[in-house]
C-alpha cells in the first residue's frame, strides 16, 4: 500500500477502468469511483475495493489526487462542480487545456495516457508513454513522481504540444481502425475473413519500429499505378463515400514525397 497518495477516480469508462487497475495493482488506496451510472461506478468500486458514488457533491476531501477521466466534452462541466482548495487535480485528456481546472483547485495538471483502452483488454502500463503538466513546479514534481510509478515513458508535455500529439494519435490509432473496420465490410460482403488481412496489418505495424512510415509506404497510389487505382474505384462505384476516401488518400500518398 502507498498511503501517501490516496486517490480518487471520477469516471468508469475505459481509460479509468485500467488507469485504476493499474493504481490499485500498484498499492495506491482508491478512495472513491465516481459515474453517473450506478452500475459502472460499482462495478469498477468493487474491483479497487473503494467506494462507488453516483453524485459528485458526495466525492471526499481527503484524497491527495483527483483524476478527471470522463469524455473531453464533459470535463469543463465536471471541473465545474469540483473545488478542492489545495489538492491535485488533473485531467486525463489528449485535447483539452489544463486551464479547464485552474478554478478546482491551487494545484492541478494533466496526465494524460498516450494509448487506446478497452475495458477488457489488460495494459502494460510500464510501457505506455504518460504525458503531465502541471500549473506549478511542486505539483509537476508530484505528477513526475506519480506518473514513473506505472510508467517508464513519462513526458512533460504543454497543453499546445499535447493537443498536436493527441491529432496524431487520432491519425495513427483511431483512423488506422476505422480503415480495418472499411476493410472488414469490403471482405465480409464476399463472405471474406479479415484474418486473411491481419499478417499484412501486424507486418505493416511492425515495419515502423525502425523505419519511418514515409519510408516503407507501398501500394498502388505510391507506385503510381494508375490502372489498378482506377480498378478499385470501379469496385467502388456503388460506395461514393469509399470512392471518396480512396482518392482523396491515394492523392495523399502521391502527394507527401519528403518530411
Amino acid at each position: 500500500m502507498k498511503p501517501e497518495i490516496k486517490i480518487t477516480i471520477i469516471g468508469a469508462g475505459n481509460l479509468a477502468t485500467q488507469l485504476g487497475l493499474t493504481l490499485y495493482n500498484e498499492g495506491y488506496f482508491i478512495s472513491q469511483v465516481y459515474s453517473r451510472n450506478l452500475k459502472n461506478a460499482s462495478l469498477l468500486a468493487k474491483k479497487l475495493k473503494g467506494e462507488a458514488i453516483t453524485n459528485l457533491k458526495k466525492l471526499s476531501s481527503d484524497s491527495s489526487i483527483y483524476i478527471i477521466a470522463v469524455k473531453d466534452d464533459a470535463i469543463k462541466s465536471v471541473a465545474g462542480q469540483l473545488n478542492f482548495k489545495d489538492k491535485i487535480v488533473v485531467h486525463t485528456s489528449g485535447s483539452i487545456p489544463i486551464d479547464v481546472l485552474k478554478h478546482c483547485s491551487k494545484n492541478y495538471g494533466v496526465f494524460y495516457p498516450l494509448q487506446t483502452f478497452s475495458k477488457e483488454k489488460k495494459v502494460d502500463f510500464k510501457k505506455i508513454p504518460v504525458c503531465i503538466e502541471a500549473n506549478n513546479s511542486i505539483t509537476l514534481s508530484t505528477l513526475d513522481y506519480f506518473a514513473k510509478s506505472i510508467s517508464k515513458n513519462v513526458k512533460k508535455i504543454n497543453s499546445e504540444k499535447r493537443k498536436k500529439i493527441h491529432l496524431a494519435a487520432v491519425f495513427a490509432c483511431n483512423f488506422s481502425n476505422h480503415m480495418y473496420t472499411i476493410a472488414e465490410i469490403l471482405l465480409y460482403k464476399d463472405k471474406l475473413s479479415l484474418d486473411l488481412l491481419k499478417p499484412l496489418i501486424e507486418e505493416t505495424a511492425n515495419k515502423i519500429k525502425e523505419n519511418k512510415p514515409l519510408k516503407t509506404q507501398t501500394g498502388p497510389a505510391v507506385r503510381n499505378d494508375k490502372k489498378t487505382m482506377e480498378a478499385h474505384l470501379k469496385l467502388l462505384s456503388k460506395e461514393k463515400d469509399l470512392q471518396k476516401i480512396y482518392a482523396m488518400i491515394s492523392k495523399s500518398i502521391k502527394g507527401i514525397t519528403t518530411l
